[in-house]
């Protein structure tokens, strides 16, 4: 009877023992107690858990940081090349885009060229007082509103044919270079003056012609604020020199119709910006 139990007892020891032994093992195993279990041995996500994958984490990363450096979601933007609108070279129409890029035919006269009532620099009854007819008739009411808000406003420079044109960019050329007359002068042909569309003012007094210290001044601004309403733009603006090829030019007004005339100042836009055809060429 004593056997069997002595027997029992050893038994119950020796399994005891090698258990305590493999217990101790594992809790020493660097591979089961630092690092994660396998994916088989992960314990299952709920079913709203809203982390991404890997890849779509990347992705999300690559996003953020492309919209960080300056890249605009395409359905809240306001830029012109989203309206999709199309260069306009039609040397009839009044919205005509012409620029070192885009030209006139060299014989190009406007037919309707007529001479607006308003005050210019000079007395004379030559080419460059005259306009096309509906600018010209939008240019005397622009003239008489700045009037009417003590505002005096001169004409200086309007309509140039192409022949005079070649003469005064010839002349530039000679007097100053051709690098630097490029900058303020246009190529024959590539003048808006040819137009009839394109008008330089000036202040009543006069001490500013056609130079940068017309900027600023009383009319500058008033023709900054109210030009649009009835459809001239400034054509050249400040900052946009590589867009349009030209320095600041305050005093160079340029015809495009009212509801066109808006639209481009209210987006700070220059002609080529409002039609997609930048940057022009120099």
């Amino acid at each position: 009877m004593k056997t069997p139990l002595i027997t029992g007892l050893l038994l119950s020891v020796a399994f005891l023992f090698l258990t305590g032994c493999n217990h101790l093992q594992n809790d020493s195993d660097p591979d089961l107690s630092v690092f994660p279990q396998t994916e088989q041995g992960t314990e299952e996500k709920p079913s709203d858990d809203t982390s991404l994958p890997p890849a779509d984490n990347i992705k999300e990363e690559e996003n953020r940081s492309s919209l960080a450096e300056g890249e605009k979601d395409d359905s809240n933007s306001t830029q012109p090349e989203d309206s999709a609108v199309e260069a306009d070279t039609d040397p009839e129409s009044m919205a005509v885009i012409v620029n070192k890029e885009y030209s006139l035919p060299e014989n190009y006269e406007p037919d309707d060229l007529v001479y607006p009532d308003v005050p210019f620099t000079f007395d004379e009854m030559i080419d460059k007082r005259m306009m096309r007819k509906e600018a010209g008739e939008a240019l005397e009411k622009l003239f008489a509103a700045a009037a009417e808000d003590g505002v005096t406003l001169l004409g200086v420079s309007a309509y140039r044919s192409y022949d005079t044109q070649e003469q005064l960019y010839n002349n530039y050329v000679k007097r100053d270079g051709e690098e630097a007359a490029q900058t303020y002068s246009a190529f024959p042909g590539h003048s808006e003056h040819q137009t009839g569309l394109a008008i330089d003012v000036t202040g009543g007094d006069r001490i500013c012609v056609v130079e940068d210290c017309f900027a600023g001044t009383e009319e500058a601004k008033w023709l900054e604020e109210n030009a649009a309403e009835f459809g001239f733009i400034i054509r050249y603006l400040e900052g946009k020199e590589l867009i349009t090829g030209y320095k600041y030019e305050p005093w160079h007004i340029r015809y495009v119709g009212k509801e066109m005339a808006e639209a481009i100042t209210a987006l700070g836009v220059t002609l080529e910006e409002y039609y997609n055809v930048v940057p022009v060429s120099n």
